[in-house]
């Protein structure tokens, strides 16, 4: 197998309970659970050989498969995606070439983030991991601006070096800018897209590393990988038109709605 998708999925959440069942709403007005969604985006996308739903709650497994997904059960001590789609390639027993973790709460994922990240790891054969990195127009650069003052936690921010390895992630917006900028124009600002691409072998020893400060700080999985010296390639994607948001806290759902009826979405 060359390319196994994992969607971790969990039922708890401190801003969230029950995240994954949540019904959104697209263009025809048919309501699809944001698993659902998130198991058609990476369905959608080429070169994909497997895609599975790991869960450690029965609802959510039952859910899936309910629709047609594979589920697999992982245990209810994995701290966060990564751990869990770790323990997924245990119990699967399988080595595929490369293992992509699509977050479900990320229904709005294009299918060609998924190709062109996969892409980008096979071609930077001193990464660890690769995650892509979409570059702020001047309307979502406000919309990350409006949620810290309102004190919502929107989207991550990235920062990487000139070889698009990544230096930093946080929930703050970084770079630090006090330019303005027209809704269309580009911003020196980057979001980072929860989606990852591993390598087998750095996502076995991701398991065995302790949470570092960083990581318990921002509450960002990926930093762990930093915090030990592993390389994260920055993967530059084209939005191409499509908007993009992270399903975070209740507010978010009436704009992934807005969003996937102005997209055209069902």
């Amino acid at each position: 197998m060359s390319v196994l998708v994992v969607i971790p999925a969990r039922y708890p959440s401190v801003r969230y309970p029950g995240k994954p069942l949540v019904e959104l709403r697209g263009a025809t007005g048919v309501a699809r659970s944001l698993i659902r969604r998130s198991w058609d985006a990476a369905m959608a996308a080429e070169g994909v050989d497997r895609v599975v739903v790991a869960t450690d709650d029965d609802r959510i497994r039952s859910h899936a498969e309910g629709f047609g997904a594979e589920a697999v059960m992982t245990s209810d001590t994995c701290r966060n995606g990564t751990e869990r789609c770790a323990e997924a390639l245990t119990v699967l027993g399988i080595s595929p070439e490369i293992v992509v973790n699509l977050q479900g709460d990320a229904p709005l994922t294009p299918a060609w983030f998924v190709s062109d990240l996969v892409a980008g790891l096979r071609a930077a054969p001193d990464a660890a991991l690769a995650t892509p990195v979409l570059r702020c127009d001047g309307a979502a650069l406000a919309g990350f601006l409006e949620d810290r003052r309102a004190g919502r936690v929107g989207g991550t921010t990235a920062v990487f070096d000139r070889d698009n390895h990544a230096l930093y992630f946080s929930k703050e917006v970084i770079p630090f800018t006090s330019d303005s900028y027209a809704p269309d124009a580009p911003t020196p600002v980057f979001h980072h897209v929860g989606l990852y691409a591993y390598r087998p072998d750095a996502l076995v020893a991701y398991g065995t590393w302790p949470v570092g400060p960083l990581e318990t700080l921002e509450g960002l999985e990926q930093l762990r990988f930093l915090e030990n010296g592993r390389k994260v390639l920055c993967v530059e994607v084209e939005g191409r038109g499509r908007a993009f948001w992270e399903l975070n806290n209740p507010e978010d759902v009436p704009r992934i709605e807005a969003m996937l009826t102005k997209m055209g979405q069902a």
